[in-house]
């Protein structure tokens, strides 16, 4: 009776469905983004062809599966794309005659896109978006477009496509139980720690070699002894300290006052060029 099931299934869905259901995903996770249902609509244009397949000839169930994955959903598109999958094999299984319902489906996907996308940010915001960016950004600050921008781009889509994709195909082909297993297993949670500290250790590099700023005052102490503030004072305390003291003001105006990155952007342009004005900061180049 599991084999006769098995063959079934595959003659609902192909490989080839599945793949061009993640493709959709991929280049329309964020298509007609909005703060209602944020990725709803693109969650239903990734999976219209999976539906026609399974309900096209069901006016009332293509109807109701519209609605059912018309529901808020919101995630980080490449780590949560197995929530996806894994709906897309319920709603297989669904359509074989399995008792799934609505409240069943949905719940797989508002429980885990929020810890999937937990992990998603973390591993990519935090940690290979940082790496790539240690490796291009001097090429591009020596104005080399190709092993700069070019190559950051290229590597980071490469690399973030291939990772969903295999995430992607897992979560068809092991389900939920699958999931349930990595989430619940310990090793998870030694690769967030881990990423979590290369990655701040990946900024803290890129702050010391990117944030170029430094003090000219001095004290004039006798006769012609001067004691530079920043060589004798800033640097004999820590190495760096002002550029690590923008960092983390960057950091506390992003995480812990709420501010938009182009509000804190302004803020640095303008308090830079006030500072700079008066002489308190030079570039340090």
């Amino acid at each position: 009776m599991e084999q006769t099931a098995a063959e079934t299934k595959e003659k609902l869905l192909t490989k080839k469905d599945v793949v061009k259901a993640f493709w959709r995903w991929t280049f329309f996770s964020h298509a007609n983004y909005n703060y209602e249902r944020l990725q709803a609509t693109g969650v239903v244009h990734a999976f219209s062809p999976i539906l026609k397949k399974l309900y096209g000839k069901d006016e009332d169930e293509m109807k109701s599966a519209l609605e059912r994955h018309m529901q808020f959903f919101n995630t980080e598109p490449s780590f949560g794309g197995p929530i996806l999958a894994m709906t897309i094999a319920m709603e297989e299984e669904r359509a074989l005659g399995a008792d799934i319902n609505d409240q069943t489906i949905n719940g797989l996907k508002t429980g885990l896109m929020g810890p999937l996308a937990g992990i998603g940010d973390t591993l990519w915001q935090g940690t290979l978006i940082p790496i790539l960016l240690s490796f291009t950004l001097p090429f591009g600050a020596k104005g080399n477009i190709f092993m700069g921008p070019v190559l950051f781009f290229a590597l980071h889509w490469i690399i973030m496509t291939v990772i969903a994709y295999f995430l992607w195909i897992q979560g068809y082909e092991q389900g939920k139980e699958g999931i349930q297993k990595m989430m619940a297993g310990g090793r998870l949670s030694y690769i967030m720690t881990f990423s979590q500290t290369l990655g701040a250790i990946v900024i803290g590099s890129l702050a010391a070699n990117f944030v170029k700023i430094a003090t000219p005052l001095s004290i004039h102490l006798s006769g012609k002894e001067n004691l530079s503030i920043q060589t004798d004072v800033l640097d004999a305390l820590v190495k760096g300290i002002l550029p690590l003291g923008v960092t983390l003001l960057t950091y506390y105006l992003l995480k812990h006052k709420k501010y938009t990155p182009t509000k804190v952007l302004v803020i640095q342009i303008v308090g830079g060029a006030i500072l700079a004005a008066i002489g308190l900061i030079v570039n340090s180049i």
